[in-house]
């Protein structure tokens, strides 16, 4: 995987095309159908029969559906803020829906923060720390989780819907683009990784009869400061401490599993995924004691690539996009920092330096605007990940049900 691998994309546009990164071409999305209309974020087109029919949609869009529109001018679809003569009901649209966000975070807020509340006072009623009780960790994740960050992201959209132009600068317009573009993309390995994790979550609740169970069977367990069998290195990744931490998992998994899926191709998704998973069990070995679960290491992993690979292909990526991935890494730490008695810090750690590794072991630094295309030496490796990690599920699901 040396300058071989780094081959890119081909494309039949003309030079003036290939100097943009596909998400920015006008054929970035499907071709345009006939009159009015638009489409959500399940791909169903909806047909309108004129500008008006097109507006009054998006202003009625309850859920934030409307993702791709077209008008007789369009030969292929585009984004509704690409469209000045929407930008009225697109705006009407983005203050409701920034409102809703800006509810649903501060319900969340005062639902778990009531909770907080009420361990304080009985901590200070029977003298005991505050943080020597276990769900407290776990309702305080979730208020910012839940609560705070929702709410801090409607407020910021209000703001902007409110005072400045719905497109605003060619910077919000191109991560719009990208983050719309990046969704319509198939990503079979990582929806395949994320159903084998939703499996194996499965066996856990029916098959092992309760979560505690399971993580002594299939989990990583400790003993002097190595891994009790080998084995629970590749196993534990795929188990979870409960839904909730299923559930944030499989999210984070599904956004940077696809982003990393697009940009760098399957293989890389499959071979950064086991790696780190490992490298962050390892970690978690030598510096926690307690026993550990959860994808969390290997999608630290994806998360450290992406920040190292969208770093040296800077023409690739829109620069507020991977500012966000940075984001992403305070907020990790500051979960883990609020939830430290239960968050594995270490396998955090060890997953997204791995993951950082490996991108700079691979990718040189590029100026290009295409995606490196896979090798033969590629879909090698990742078939070869691939297969550890699909049996690395099934000897889990055998532990956990036998």
């Amino acid at each position: 995987m040396s300058g071989d691998s780094m081959q890119q994309e081909s494309s039949s546009m003309g030079s003036g095309d290939q100097a943009q990164p596909v998400w920015a071409r006008p054929e970035a999305f499907a071709v345009a159908d006939a009159g009015w209309g638009w489409v959500d974020r399940k791909g169903r087109r909806h047909s309108c029969d004129s500008l008006d029919g097109l507006s009054k949609a998006i202003v009625k869009d309850a859920g934030a559906q409307v993702d791709l529109v077209w008008t007789p001018a369009c030969d292929y679809l585009v984004l509704p803020e690409e469209l000045p003569e929407l930008h009225p009901a697109m705006r009407d649209a983005r203050i409701r829906w920034a409102q809703w966000e800006m509810d649903e975070g501060w319900r969340q807020m005062s639902l778990f923060g009531l909770f907080l509340f009420g361990f304080l006072a009985y901590s200070k009623y029977v003298g005991k720390p505050l943080m020597a009780y276990g769900p407290v960790g776990l309702a305080l994740l979730l208020f910012v989780v839940l609560g705070v960050v929702p709410w801090y992201q409607g407020r910021k959209r209000l703001k902007r819907a409110e005072t400045r132009s719905l497109v605003g600068t060619a910077e919000d317009l191109e991560e719009i683009r990208f983050d719309t573009w990046l969704m319509h993309q198939k990503t079979p390995l990582t929806k395949v990784l994320l159903g084998m994790i939703a499996v194996v979550v499965l066996c856990q609740y029916f098959g092992a009869g309760s979560w505690a169970v399971s993580v002594k069977e299939a989990g990583l367990t400790k003993v002097g400061g190595r891994p009790t069998e080998w084995w629970r290195l590749l196993t534990a990744p795929f188990l979870h401490g409960g839904w909730i931490h299923f559930l944030m998992n499989a999210s984070g998994l599904y956004y940077l599993g696809r982003r990393m899926e697009v940009l760098a191709r399957w293989p890389h998704v499959a071979a950064v995924f086991l790696m780190a998973a490992w490298v962050g069990g390892e970690a978690s070995s030598r510096f926690v004691s307690a026993p550990s679960v959860g994808a969390s290491g290997g999608l630290l992993g994806i998360l450290g690539f992406l920040l190292v690979f969208e770093f040296l292909n800077r023409s690739l990526v829109p620069q507020t996009a991977t500012r966000r991935l940075l984001a992403g890494v305070v907020l990790t730490g500051v979960i883990g920092v609020v939830g430290f008695k239960f968050i594995d810090n270490a396998a955090h750690i060890g997953g997204l330096v791995a993951g950082m590794v490996y991108a700079f072991a691979l990718f040189p630094k590029s100026n290009s605007t295409h995606r490196p295309r896979e090798t033969g030496a590629d879909r090698l490796v990742g078939f070869a990940a691939f297969t550890v990690l699909v049996l690395s599920a099934g000897w889990a699901c055998i532990k956990l049900v036998g």
